[in-house]
């Protein structure tokens, strides 16, 4: 069986758990299963802590898992990036106290830097020939500037509400964007038949997620127009109706441009416009 590691906490676990269970795989019953089998799908989900998935998924240990890039490059490990999971997009960024004088990047040298990925930010640094104290600490990095233990720090930011909250505000360019990732160990070859079953299944609940089906009919001298309007995620399915004059219309459209293109299609003469979201188990 292919052996899946999956956050048991944090910010990636829920959205973690929901695509799993969207693309027909079995969760754990309670918070105290660390382990589940399904022999039914051919996959064993284990739960581990965010922090420790790539440092199992690097050494062979597990074959696949759900972190994120960010938790990749930070543990130094041989684990690779397979694909994107579309979930848990976030910003790691310097920040410093609201009164400081740190603008730029280049402010940072020689200062005490205090955050949870040493790793990334020390190498984020040297990339730029900086020096500075990079001062390790688990959690509640934005404390350490207020208790004196550092002059800056850097963290991942979503909302900066806790960084503002701390009195602490953002500066310089982005260290990185991450997102949440499915990574493999280098001991499985990508293109093993188990990972591309589960890599289909994922990239099904993108799909779902992202794009729904549009049904519309239009003169058929309008389809032309029409097919240049919803160009879709594949080509679209024209149908002879019994109105010859006719013809229906059927494609994937990206779900954020829906109304957009309603208003769009109705312009050029579509009628009987009908959206239906996707299912996952169709893909």
């Amino acid at each position: 069986m292919l052996r899946v590691a999956v956050p048991n906490k944090g910010m990636l676990s829920e959205p973690a758990w929901n695509m799993l269970s969207e693309a027909g795989y079995r969760l754990r019953g309670n918070s105290r299963q660390l382990v589940v089998e399904d022999p039914d799908n051919g996959i064993e989900l284990f739960y581990l802590r965010p922090l420790d998935i790539a440092v199992y998924v690097g050494r062979g240990t597990i074959d696949v898992g759900i972190t994120g890039e960010d938790l990749l490059l930070n543990s130094g490990t041989e684990a690779q990036e397979h694909m994107k999971l579309g979930f848990g997009a976030s910003t790691f960024r310097f920040a410093a106290p609201n009164d400081s004088s740190f603008q730029r990047l280049e402010d940072i040298d020689g200062k005490r830097v205090a955050t949870s990925f040493d790793k990334l930010v020390r190498d984020y640094l040297t990339a730029h020939r900086l020096e500075a104290d990079i001062i390790h600490l688990d959690g509640a990095v934005e404390s350490s500037v207020q208790l004196g233990v550092a002059d800056l720090i850097a963290d991942v930011v979503s909302t900066g509400t806790t960084l503002r909250n701390a009195g602490l505000r953002i500066f310089a360019d982005p260290i990185m964007h991450s997102e949440a990732c499915l990574i493999r160990s280098p001991r499985l070859d990508e293109h093993d038949d188990r990972l591309t079953v589960l890599s289909r299944r994922l990239q099904g609940v993108l799909t779902a997620q992202r794009y729904v089906l549009m049904d519309f009919d239009i003169p058929v001298s309008k389809v032309a127009a029409a097919v240049a309007i919803t160009p879709g995620f594949e080509s679209p399915t024209v149908s002879p109706l019994h109105d010859k004059q006719w013809n229906a219309v059927r494609v994937m459209v990206p779900r954020a441009k829906v109304n957009q293109l309603m208003d769009q299609l109705y312009e050029v003469g579509a009628r009987a416009i009908i959206v239906t979201a996707l299912q996952a188990s169709r893909m």
